[in-house]
């Protein structure tokens, strides 16, 4: 079953596939944030991504455990070709004016017909973390997870320079049409794929196509730590969601959107920089250990970059997380990899991803209403400015940087806790056996 040569189309069409969602999300972001000038829309962006990943993201694993893996692609990529197209008519028949009110109804169908596109879009993203398990030997790959990791970097590195031309220099119709042709190209490429036999799918005994969340959390339970882990990686989730709802719009608060994308690009290489360490360098033995060690490190990040406001040091901030983000990721995919049967790995990632993502949403949800309707204008007022004007600031971008640094200590606290507990160990010597 193994055949590692297919591997790089697969994930050449994937990084495509992933650059067209990539592209409108950046794009919505920052053209909504730029029409609206609220926080509180970027808030709600991220909350409406994460709310339909919350109830979402166990079906999307069962549809790709009992699904040919090229049929989830194409399915994917038709479907979200589908939404996009309802989001460029929009934006072809409806005045300009309504985009730059906050509380027009059609600005938010708009938003939830383009999320619905690049949330459907991730479905490829479950499937091609299963070819890996299907094509390339388990030995080699925590290598292709590093590889699909400075894949994703590169992508992210490109989508982020060129999301902030297209929206700074020919607006979001433009965004929607190029979205639109290259989503039609990967559906082309994909079909002169061939892909290979699923023998686990060709069985004559009847299969259960339910999504089986019992038996799913059976096995999950059954492997000592890995609910802790999951947990964990709900927790990270959960502060997470701060960064969703507030970086675009402290980016762009301190820098034109040119100069945003060129910043996201540039310290986006660390992403490729990770992803090219973990396939080169691997994981260690104890990939459990460098999980933690990993969070440890971006919490501390977190609480660093806010304390001025300096593009400067929201790059280096960035470019650390970025560095330090694939390994995480790869570390949590190679763990599950290994323990957890191949024919049930997808429903235990959906529900992970399920489970990761209820906190989320309740973040992104409270965090933008929060920063703009309360800490801004507490910042703002006499007593706020009596406080924190000397040393701090009083500007929307200073409120923001607050959440920031709040977000890190939690996660830090919290991360250190993780190092002393007994699922920490118990999962160490699951994936050790």
């Amino acid at each position: 079953m193994h055949n590692p040569h297919l591997f790089p189309h697969i994930l050449t069409n994937s990084a495509i596939g992933g650059f067209t969602n990539m592209l409108l999300w950046f794009a919505i972001t920052f053209w909504a944030y730029l029409e609206t000038h609220s926080v509180f829309v970027t808030g709600m962006l991220g909350g409406i991504y994460l709310v339909l990943n919350l109830f979402w993201g166990i079906w999307f694993g069962s549809l790709v455990d009992h699904n040919r893996k090229k049929h989830v692609m194409l399915a994917s990529s038709v479907t979200s070709l589908f939404f996009y197209s309802i989001s460029f008519v929009m934006l072809l028949i409806l005045p300009a004016s309504t985009w730059s009110d906050m509380w027009n109804p059609w600005l938010w169908v708009f938003i939830l017909v383009s999320m619905l596109g690049v949330f459907v879009g991730n479905i490829r993203m479950i499937a091609l973390s299963t070819l890996v398990t299907i094509l390339i030997p388990e030995w080699e790959r925590d290598k292709a997870n590093g590889q699909v990791g400075a894949v994703n970097g590169l992508t992210f590195t490109v989508v982020s320079v060129f999301s902030g031309i297209v929206i700074g220099q020919l607006g979001m119709t433009w965004a929607v049409g190029i979205v639109l042709a290259v989503t039609l190209l990967v559906i082309i490429h994909l079909l002169t794929l061939t892909f290979p036999r699923e023998e686990h799918l060709e069985s004559d005994e009847p299969r259960n196509k339910d999504i089986d969340i019992r038996g799913t959390i059976q096995i999950i339970a059954g492997i000592s730590g890995l609910f802790a882990m999951i947990f964990f990686a709900m927790f990270n989730n959960f502060i997470g969601g701060v960064f969703m709802s507030l970086m675009d719009a402290y980016g762009l608060s301190l820098v034109s959107v040119e100069i945003w994308g060129a910043v996201l690009a540039i310290t986006s290489t660390g992403f490729i920089a990770g992803g090219m360490l973990v396939s080169k360098y691997w994981l260690g033995k104890n990939p459990v250990k460098t999980l933690l060690l990993m969070n440890l490190i971006m919490w501390i990040t977190c609480i660093t970059f806010p304390t001025v406001s300096s593009i400067w040091l929201v790059g280096i901030g960035f470019f650390a997380f970025m560095l330090l983000s694939p390994i995480a990721e790869a570390c949590e995919q190679t763990i599950m990899q290994k323990v957890v049967p191949l024919e049930r790995q997808w429903r235990v990632f959906g529900f992970g991803q399920s489970m990761e993502n209820i906190a989320s949403p309740l973040t992104a949800f409270m965090i933008g209403p929060l920063t703009q309707f309360l800490v801004i204008p507490c910042l703002a007022s006499p007593n706020g400015n009596e406080i924190f004007g000397g040393w701090w600031g009083t500007t929307p971008d200073r409120a923001m940087a607050i959440i920031f640094v709040l977000a890190g200590i939690i996660g830090l606290i919290v991360t250190l806790i993780a190092f002393t507990t007994r699922s920490y160990k118990n999962l160490s010597s699951s994936y050790m056996k």
